[in-house]
């Protein structure tokens, strides 16, 4: 069902600049394609529908983007960065053991994920339908993650010790994309937390050698 949209901007003199004007349609074009995406879908949302939810005209929709898939990588481009910007703030300083580090950003990732069930859809599920673009970016989005989970993970001599440390963590972030996205296309995000338990358990399955 369609939401009645955002606060359109005020009309007529106000105390906002240019530049704060554009910044805050491009904003609310980027908000407004994720909610309607994870609503309608992406091959069923139309220009008309995002501009409908934004509050902005067709004009300041094209001043910004060119079509609709240009709008909709940008958003995920954002949803990204700040999702990649707030996990590895919740890796926490080395000293702490490598497995309690994992856990942090574990919980971050999907305590985030169910609180967000809009942007969670969205960008799981519905980028393969935005095209070989935005399922590219999707792919070297989970790389990085498991860049990221390897440099944490490397700390433990458990993992040091696998016969392909990097092979694991490719597998261990492929599987909890697939049991993640399972979750959100059920439309069962609360119990997106609830996989912190089994994964963690399953993590450290693979490091019998472990010093902690």
């Amino acid at each position: 069902m369609d939401s009645p949209g955002f606060d359109a901007l005020p009309r007529g003199r106000h105390q906002l600049t240019r530049e704060q004007v554009a910044a805050s349609q491009r904003q609310r074009l980027l908000q407004g394609i994720t909610e309607v995406v994870a609503e309608k879908g992406y091959v069923h949302t139309s220009v008309a529908d995002v501009l409908k939810r934004a509050h902005v005209s067709r004009e300041t929709f094209y001043e910004h983007f060119t079509d609709k898939q240009d709008c909709f990588l940008a958003a995920f481009e954002t949803s990204a960065e700040l999702l990649l910007g707030a996990v590895t703030d919740a890796v926490g300083p080395p000293e702490l053991p490598a497995l309690e580090r994992f856990d942090q950003v574990l919980t971050h990732y999907l305590d985030g994920l169910a609180a967000d069930s809009a942007r969670a859809r969205t960008f799981l599920l519905e980028v393969y339908a935005a095209g070989p673009a935005a399922a590219s970016r999707r792919h070297e989005i989970q790389r990085q993650f498991v860049q990221l989970m390897l440099r944490v993970l490397l700390d433990d001599r458990g993992w040091r010790d696998l016969p392909d440390p990097e092979f694991a963590a490719q597998m261990v972030v492929g599987g909890v994309a697939a049991m993640v996205t399972g979750k959100v296309a059920a439309g069962d995000h609360a119990a997106l937390p609830g996989l912190r338990g089994p994964i963690m358990a399953h993590v450290r399955s693979l490091m019998p050698g472990s010093a902690e």
